[in-house]
């Protein structure tokens, strides 16, 4: 399993999540700011667990991140 942690509250809206993981990132059109696509938040702090056939896209979208707000996980 893969755990995703996104602090959107710090995000600058890059859009490199989006385009490294579309199906797990949306830019969103209100704000501005990438949301994490299924994740459940609190105080801004995004959190979810997906399958190991993601883990890569996801590492690229945390490594591509400018402000290092993505965190990836595999247990």
């Amino acid at each position: 399993m893969v755990r995703i942690t996104h602090h959107r509250i710090k995000c600058i809206g890059c859009g490199y999540c989006e385009e490294a993981a579309p199906y797990r990132w949306r830019m969103n059109g209100d704000d501005g700011k990438s949301d994490l696509i299924g994740a459940k938040g609190k105080k801004e702090i995004y959190t979810m667990q997906v399958t190991d056939d993601e883990l890569e896209a996801n590492l690229e979208a945390a490594e591509s991140c400018p402000v290092n707000i993505i965190r990836v996980e595999s247990f």
